[in-house]
């Protein structure tokens, strides 16, 4: 299990509000909970978030507000939760990188993801996939390398940003396998992605949804995923693994987790749990999931710490290797 990787963004924040679930009838006394979002309005965290609070809303009975805390790759919403009261009245829903990356990308940062947070689940995977420009002369990841390494110092590639994922795995296996290439940051996957199709840079890693519809339409070429499993909507692309390529690396944890403050009281993270894994489970989850080429998990609190906790050495790992450092 992994978890998927997002660029550093400024430190400001943006704020929206919407409350779910308050038409269900509830006790005068009942309070609200609030589901911080690490992403501004929009993105899949947006989305999926907003679904999953109306679904959670409808099993716990009460009205979950969500709000958006986005800036410095999902940080300033991480912070916020890690300092709320630890009553089970906030959550946090997040992609991996304040989770994961930004621990090993920072010197200091205001947070213990161990100490601070605790994992209620994590809602989906986000794998990537290696995609090249259609005139790029190759059909397969081994072919890939052998052609960057005839061009070795001349080819360029693409990532969402500094220190996202796909930065720093792309990085790492330029570096690994002494090939010199050149990254190109850029603000999000949309001008990343048209700049591979016009052949400004040869390659890229792109989450799955942003690039399918690319690949099918024969503008790009789809050459091998991250993680352990191929993406049941492109059957035919192999994972790392299976195109030759069995560094742990290119099998870290990469996803949308959702946490709450350490501390929350056991019987009342449990049933928050329940709650969010039940959501998940749900068609209206499902069927997002498939548009963002995502796979929903809903695993356990305990299995996702411990997807963490295997994934967190390597990453730190990764980052070293790459020399990517943020300050």
């Amino acid at each position: 299990m992994k978890f998927p990787l997002i660029s550093r963004r400024n430190l400001l924040g943006s704020a929206s509000l919407l409350a779910v679930g308050g038409a269900l009838a509830q006790p005068a006394s009942s309070k609200t909970t609030t589901l911080v979002l690490s992403t501004p309005p929009g993105g899949a965290v947006d989305v999926l978030g907003r679904e999953l609070a109306a679904r959670m809303g409808q099993i716990l009975g009460t009205t979950i507000i969500v709000e958006s805390k986005a800036g410095a790759s999902g940080m300033i919403a991480a912070q916020a939760v890690a300092r709320s009261p630890a009553d089970g009245r906030t959550l946090l829903l997040t992609h991996s990188t304040p989770i994961l990356y930004m621990p090993h990308l920072f010197p200091k940062i205001a947070y213990d993801v161990t100490r601070d947070l605790k994992f209620v689940t994590q809602i989906c995977e986000a794998d990537l996939v290696l995609v090249v420009n259609k005139d790029v002369p190759v059909k397969n990841l081994q072919e890939f390398l052998q052609w960057a390494a005839a061009n070795r110092g001349k080819v360029s590639y693409g990532s969402y940003s500094t220190g996202s994922a796909g930065h720093l795995l792309s990085e790492y296996l330029s570096i690994s396998r002494n090939l010199e290439m050149t990254h190109v940051p850029y603000k999000g996957e949309g001008p990343m992605l048209q700049d591979i199709i016009g052949g400004q840079i040869s390659w890229g890693l792109s989450i799955f949804g942003s690039a399918a519809a690319h690949v099918a339409s024969g503008r790009m070429r789809a050459l091998a995923v991250t993680g352990p499993r191929r993406f049941p909507q492109m059957p035919d692309v192999p994972t790392f693994t299976e195109a030759g390529l069995r560094d742990d690396e290119f099998q870290v944890m990469g996803g949308i987790l959702m946490l709450m403050p350490a501390g929350v009281p056991t019987p009342v993270a449990d049933k928050i749990e329940a709650a969010a894994r039940e959501a998940v489970a749900s068609t209206g989850m499902k069927a997002r999931f498939q548009i963002y080429g995502l796979r929903g998990t809903g695993d356990s609190s305990a299995n996702t710490r411990k997807a963490f906790d295997d994934s967190s050495p390597i990453i730190a790992k990764l980052v070293k290797a790459s020399g990517v450092k943020l300050d």
